[in-house]
């Protein structure tokens, strides 16, 4: 199994205009043209548009990671500090109320029912 880059770019040449496309694999099989832009003369132009553009194109990726994982931290402490919370209400409810009265959920027997 041959390991390649998730992104990359290309360059294409129709005719006598040069394009670059920077590419995402998605599949093994299939790649899919995240950026392209057309009109240059030259291979050469290309090229350095495709370098340029993929190192952009990449750093703005890695930031946007980097804030989606922070708000993903963020959330799950968020998370955790309220389920703290509610079992701590719990527990509080449950000594405050002093009654010895247990539910059992699986139990149909009722105490009204005697």
């Amino acid at each position: 199994m041959t390991q390649t880059k998730k992104f990359d770019y290309r360059i294409v040449q129709d005719k006598d205009v040069w394009a670059a496309e920077i590419t995402r694999r998605m599949t093994a099989r299939k790649t899919i043209v995240s950026k392209r832009k057309t009109g240059f003369a030259s291979e050469a132009e290309a090229t350095a548009w495709g370098e340029k553009e993929l190192k952009s194109f990449l750093d703005k990726l890695m930031e946007r990671n980097e804030r989606k994982a922070k708000q993903r931290e963020e959330r799950t402490e968020a998370n955790a500090a309220k389920e703290l919370a509610a079992d701590a209400w719990r527990e509080a409810r449950d000594v405050a109320d002093g009654s010895d009265d247990f539910f059992d959920e699986d139990n149909d027997d009722y105490a009204s029912d005697k």
